[in-house]
């Protein structure tokens, strides 16, 4: 474990924009595919916050989690449990699976890796 403030102040700065972005924002774009996308970058953030791990695993994890939160909800995991209308669990794990929410899952991810190797200096802007 190792500390990385920047991805935590990153991790913070999304958080209160979802927060913003749930609060203040009743769309059919940027709530429903703006929220799915940054979340992988928060959830990113917040690993990387704290575990100094690889950017490939982390990124692999990030996704793993998230498709495994929309099987569950392909699933109906909240119906299951008896939790379809705690809205704390609808808020957490969703209430409907999508296709299109797997796809912005990975244009997020690819976001990452993109940005991660700009940082690292393999592609340099000329």
């Amino acid at each position: 474990m190792q500390f990385h403030f920047n991805y935590f102040a990153g991790a913070v700065l999304l958080f209160f924009t979802e927060v913003a972005i749930a609060a203040f924002v009743n769309d059919t774009v940027i709530r429903p595919y703006g929220g799915d996308f940054l979340v992988i970058i928060f959830l990113y953030c917040l690993l990387k916050s704290f575990l100094n791990i690889p950017v490939k695993n982390a990124i692999f994890g990030v996704l793993f989690f998230a498709f495994a939160v929309e099987a569950s909800q392909y699933f109906g995991l909240l119906s299951l449990l008896n939790l379809q209308d705690n809205k704390m669990a609808s808020v957490v794990l969703g209430n409907h699976f999508e296709w299109l929410d797997i796809f912005i899952y990975i244009l997020a991810a690819l976001c990452i890796y993109s940005a991660e190797k700009f940082k690292a200096g393999y592609w340099k802007a000329e």
